[in-house]
């Protein structure tokens, strides 16, 4: 199943998230659960919430006089699609190339290469 691509602002990721760890929520209790990160006022939070309902990652259920907000897009799919659109920016979509700049310039410690071992050899166990 291919990924929905639906581009998310950084803002937005920051209620996305709020979400992601539970829903559904009103937009008081999204501005309140990401209160101790962003000084935001509920109104930004609804602006916020507004945009990911017309971009359809998020859906609104009347309850009441309020709406309980529940995400669409998933943080899978979410973290799929950024990343593929990261790779294929920077990286003419190759991992190999990322693993290069990253070892060049001294960002991969001892845990990060013993990890990218592993899956390296899950990979090439797989493909036997």
């Amino acid at each position: 199943m291919k990924t929905p691509s639906i581009p998310i602002s950084e803002a937005e990721s920051v209620v996305m998230e709020a979400l992601w760890s539970a829903s559904p929520r009103t937009a008081d209790e999204v501005a309140a659960a990401i209160r101790p990160d962003r000084d935001w006022q509920e109104a930004t939070v609804k602006t916020l919430l507004n945009r990911l309902l017309k971009k359809g990652a998020v859906r609104a259920e009347k309850d009441g006089r309020r709406y309980l907000y529940s995400p669409i897009l998933t943080r899978e799919q979410w973290l799929d699609s950024e990343s593929r659109g990261f790779l294929d920016r920077l990286f003419d979509g190759r991992v190999a190339p990322l693993v290069a700049h990253f070892s060049r310039h001294r960002k991969l410690g001892k845990r990060d290469l013993e990890e990218l071992k592993r899956l390296v050899k899950e990979l090439d166990d797989h493909g036997k």
